[in-house]
């Protein structure tokens, strides 16, 4: 089991590589936390929300090169999300690997906020069914 930390990720440079549904969402979270967020894909299944720096492309290694304080691993090729894991365990970066629970130094949580309350959910890395609906619950009362 993961311990909750929270942290402040204002101003703070994150890496997403991927842009699918799994990558926007973690990116529409982050922007909420007025993170500087840049994306890394060769495809998108949408548009680049606004604000973030978008490198439309396939990953390359030196993506990792620009002192991330965290990355995002949500690509839908198993080797590329592998090969994020290995740089960053590398260079000592805290790395979220989305189809890999044990590849993540960090779980990137199901986020219920309001204007003063900010709750995160993880499980195991088993468990998405569970978290979800008990965000959904937490949100209906914060909200």
């Amino acid at each position: 089991m993961k311990f909750p930390m929270f942290v402040d990720i204002e101003n703070k440079k994150i890496l997403v590589v991927g842009g699918g549904n799994v990558g926007l969402r973690r990116i529409g979270v982050l922007i909420s936390f007025k993170a500087d967020i840049t994306l890394v894909s060769d495809r998108l299944d949408g548009a680049a929300p606004e604000g973030v720096r978008l490198i439309h492309r396939a990953f390359e290694d030196g993506d990792i090169e620009n002192n991330y304080f965290f990355v995002i691993a949500a690509t839908d090729n198993r080797a590329v999300n592998h090969r994020i894991y290995e740089l960053c365990a590398q260079k000592d970066i805290p790395v979220s690997v989305c189809d890999c629970p044990e590849e993540s130094t960090f779980f990137f949580p199901a986020v219920c906020k309001n204007d003063r309350l900010s709750v995160g959910i993880v499980s195991d890395g088993s468990h998405h069914e569970l978290v979800s609906k008990t965000a959904e619950k937490i949100r209906s009362v914060i909200n």
